[in-house]
């Protein structure tokens, strides 16, 4: 079999860019030092996280002579993400670490006036060069195909700039910036997607790369027009225990009650493998695992979400948030593992975001409790640190709390168009811990505000009176969140049907939805959601079910 050299400087889920590699039939051979590089036919550099830590890491390591003369050679290089951003002359990312300085121009962040950053979804990389029935495909890169992108810093796009040079490029529009999502010249090339993240067109992209076809024509057979832009993600999210009996499964409650009331059995929906391969065929744009019991008396090197994240990956190239225990802990051993130790665990297994729940709350409590000052020390600070902000998902558990107007409570109030049980026509929503059965002295405004200044990159926004109800989201609470904060929400909570999708894009801001119960239960599929929402002008991607 064919031999591909992976260089890993320990930064985010190789392990999904592996096992796509894999699964195009090629073996990896990983780089341990740069004189490894020598022996690489074709070298993939990946990366995740801050621009100044990849290539100071790479400095100290002593590997950019090393990859500047591969790519001097002539041999293929293919640079993902920030193995992009390196190939650049320096990013405002941290502009005192230059770049390779290959491709004459930098990086600038994104404007965040009236959008999210980062940017995070499917979005397009199209060329300029297409046809009618036929188009030229550069890399396996398609006009209607979507591409999974993570970042905060990208290459403004200026026409004609780059190809003076000899480039050939794809770009992406976001807001308003249109910018380079993939760019090739001779033996180079480099996405600032994820090709591993992106389906069955991420895998035709690699699988083009591998084989150094460089240009290809095919035929435009494409059912949609998907249009430029940011997609409308929509998530399957898996609640994730052990049963009774001791066996993992899927599970779904009222209100985090996932006992049958007859029975008083935990509610089973299904194996949390088989059902994400499902959902990813059904279009899902990520896959969400939820560890809602503990696993105390279990190695932490055993865990069993690690397990399920490592075969999950092996056949599921969407991005994959796990969510549940990722704090500072002790092993059955008593050795102490920090969180930031456990959630390096989860992305060698597979995962590319941690999603962290109660332990957010408190680290919220004593930033706010020490004048707004970070300690460095948190395990949001310390991931996102490591792995970059886009690594970092909070996940909030707030609940109504009604009062008859602001001035009952010191917190952040919102005038509501639903009452309480009294009339009451004001109310503030309480954070909670414990899946929802501990409140704290916290509103949602103070948390969400307080996480992002910490490093989060992404609130998973649930909500405690709408959880199991299927009566749809809490538009009032998404709302009142988006103007908070600048960086993304996933709603979450109430999703019983698609008409509930369209209500919750059509009057918030979400960047993102997120469905489970009704997924589960067989009741709609995320391709019904997905149609739904397209017919009433939503863009949308669709599952491509093939390279």
């Amino acid at each position: 079999m064919p031999t591909v050299y992976l260089l890993d400087y320990v930064a985010g889920n190789v392990r999904s860019l592996a096992n796509a590699i894999e699964k195009l039939g090629y073996t990896i051979q990983w780089i341990k030092e740069p004189k490894d590089i020598d022996n690489a036919d074709s070298l993939i550099l990946p990366g995740v996280g801050h621009f100044g830590h990849c290539l100071t890491q790479f400095s100290e390591g002593g590997y950019l002579e090393p990859i500047r003369k591969h790519i001097d050679s002539g041999k293929p290089f293919l640079g993902i993400c920030v193995g992009l951003q390196a190939l650049f002359e320096e990013s405002t990312e941290n502009p005192n670490v230059p770049g390779l300085g290959i491709i004459p121009a930098k990086l600038v962040r994104f404007d965040d006036n009236n959008k999210s950053v980062p940017h995070i979804g499917w979005n397009s990389a199209a060329t300029n060069v297409t046809g009618s029935a036929q188009a030229e495909s550069f890399y396996g890169l398609r006009r209607n195909s979507k591409y999974y992108y993570v970042h905060s810093y990208a290459v403004p796009y200026n026409e004609g700039l780059l190809e003076r040079h000899g480039w050939t490029v794809a770009t992406a529009k976001y807001g308003e910036e249109l910018f380079v999502g993939a760019i090739g010249r001779d033996n180079v090339f480099a996405t600032q997607f994820h090709p591993e993240k992106s389906g069955y067109a991420g895998l035709r992209v690699l699988k083009a790369f591998l084989e150094g076809k460089r240009w290809e024509t095919w035929e435009d057979t494409s059912r949609h027009d998907m249009g430029q832009g940011l997609t409308r993600r929509v998530i399957a999210c898996l609640d994730v225990r052990t049963n009774d009996q001791g066996d993992l499964v899927v599970t779904k409650g009222d209100q985090y009650d996932v006992r049958e009331k007859a029975q008083g059995q935990i509610r089973n929906l299904g194996k949390p493998v088989d059902m994400a391969r499902k959902y990813y065929e059904q279009g899902s744009d990520e896959i969400t695992f939820l560890n809602i019991t503990s696993f105390r008396n279990c190695p932490l090197v055993d865990l069993p979400m690690l397990e399920i994240l490592r075969r999950t990956s092996e056949n599921v190239f969407v991005p994959l948030t796990i969510g549940g225990g990722i704090r500072d802990t002790v092993d059955t051993d008593g050795t102490k593992v920090s969180a930031l130790e456990v959630a390096t665990l989860y992305f060698k297994s597979g995962a590319d975001k941690v999603s962290i729940g109660s332990d957010a709350v408190t680290a919220a409590e004593e930033y706010l409790g020490k004048g707004n000052c970070l300690s460095g020390q948190t395990a949001i600070e310390t991931i996102s640190a490591a792995y970059g902000n886009q690594a970092v998902v909070v996940s909030v558990d707030p609940k109504r709390i009604y009062v008859k107007s602001p001035e009952e409570t010191n917190h952040h109030t919102i005038k509501t168009a639903h009452p309480g049980p009294s009339g009451e026509t004001y109310c503030w929503y309480q954070c909670t811990i414990k899946g929802g059965r501990e409140g704290r002295d916290m509103d949602v405004h103070q948390l969400v505000t307080a996480v992002e200044a910490m490093g989060a990159g992404e609130i998973l926004l649930n909500c405690i009176d709408k959880d199991g109800s299927n009566s749809g989201f809490d538009l009032e609470l998404i709302n009142d969140v988006k103007k908070s904060i600048k960086i993304p929400v996933i709603a979450s909570s109430g999703a019983g049907n698609p008409a509930h999708f369209e209500d919750v894009f059509r009057q918030t801001s979400t960047d993102a939805a997120l469905g489970a119960g009704m997924f589960h239960r067989g009741e709609y599929t995320v391709e019904d959601v997905k149609y739904y929402l397209a017919e009433r002008g939503f863009l949308v991607r669709y599952f491509e079910g093939s390279i």
